[in-house]
């Protein structure tokens, strides 16, 4: 069982899971970096507040951080965009995928069998 697990755990798709989880979780501190210290700013001058994470409203006793969920999506879509770029930019460089010719028709295949056929009895006429 624990060469089993070696041998899973040596394949290239883990290895390379590792290490985009890895690169991932290091992308996600700089976005929210990124959105912290420059874009909260910038929104600032419109909302009035630094943070937004300070933005709440209280219902029934009960109190609603919306300011967290709103930095929360501007993560989401700096990092939603950049993966988008990232995808856009690999489809470039890889060729094409050659498309495969549709199979033979019916009616195609039945022209076959018609031929063959045809072949066959004129040979075994001769």
């Amino acid at each position: 069982m624990l060469k089993e697990f070696q041998k899973f755990i040596m394949r290239g798709n883990v290895l390379d899971l590792a290490v985009g989880v890895i690169i991932g979780s290091a992308f996600t501190g700089l976005v929210k970096s990124l959105t912290k210290n420059l874009i909260n700013p910038i929104l600032s001058m419109f909302a009035g507040k630094t943070d937004l994470s300070g933005l709440s409203f209280t219902l029934l006793g009960a109190k609603f951080t919306y300011g967290n969920f709103l930095n929360d999506v501007i993560n989401f879509l700096i990092i939603a965009f950049v993966v988008f770029l990232i995808v856009r930019s690999v489809n470039r460089f890889l060729p094409a995928k050659p498309v495969k010719p549709a199979g033979s028709t019916q009616t195609e295949l039945l022209e076959e069998i018609r031929d063959l056929l045809k072949d066959q009895d004129a040979k075994a006429k001769n």
